[in-house]
């Protein structure tokens, strides 16, 4: 139903060769999540092989992808490219013709996550932090807790994210302490 060599071929073409390595990987992780949960396989290969398409793209090209595709930009998504990206690419997955919400929605918030997120969604900001490719202080206890359930992977990497960001003293997105208040109260009362 997708056309995933065509959009490889497109980040191939687009993306740096680490860029490029990442999206396979990040995808790779989300099939096997997937797989694991009971979700579209197809999808989460999507989803996680899109979800960095804009991530080197100019600002001004990004806003221009978000506006003409109808992303509605949180307040808090001009302020950093890491924020802008996953918004921008929601935006090119519609422009290649993808109209599966869960799937754009999986790209939309796979940096920050959101409250209520879907299986999909979980999985493909899941799979970004866990990816082969990654090596950061705590990658591996994150893999170990995502062994254990996706619900332990989710606590412990978003609560990694909050304490980096803190550590750092930069502004941490709302939707990230959204995310880590709901991953608590969905799985965790």
């Amino acid at each position: 139903m997708y056309d995933t060599e065509k959009y490889a071929k497109i980040l191939k073409d687009t993306l740096s060769d680490r860029r490029f390595y990442h999206s396979l990987c990040v995808s790779q992780s989300a099939i096997k999540l997937a797989k694991r949960y009971g979700v579209d396989e197809e999808k989460a290969e999507v989803a996680g092989l899109l979800h960095d398409i804009t991530k080197e793209t100019d600002n001004a090209v990004q806003l221009e992808i978000i506006k003409n595709n109808g992303i509605e930009l949180h307040s808090f998504d001009k302020k950093s490219d890491k924020f802008l990206h996953q918004a921008s690419g929601a935006g090119m997955a519609i422009k290649l013709g993808i109209d599966d919400m869960d799937i754009i929605n999986s790209i939309r918030y796979h940096t920050t996550g959101k409250a209520n997120m879907t299986m999909l969604e979980q999985i493909v900001y899941l799979a970004d932090f866990i990816s082969a490719d990654r090596d950061y202080p705590d990658v591996d206890v994150i893999r170990k807790e995502t062994e254990k359930g996706i619900e332990y992977g989710l606590l412990y990497g978003t609560a990694y994210t909050i304490k980096s960001v803190a550590k750092r003293q930069i502004p941490l997105h709302p939707l990230t302490v959204e995310a880590y208040n709901w991953i608590l109260d969905e799985y965790f009362k």
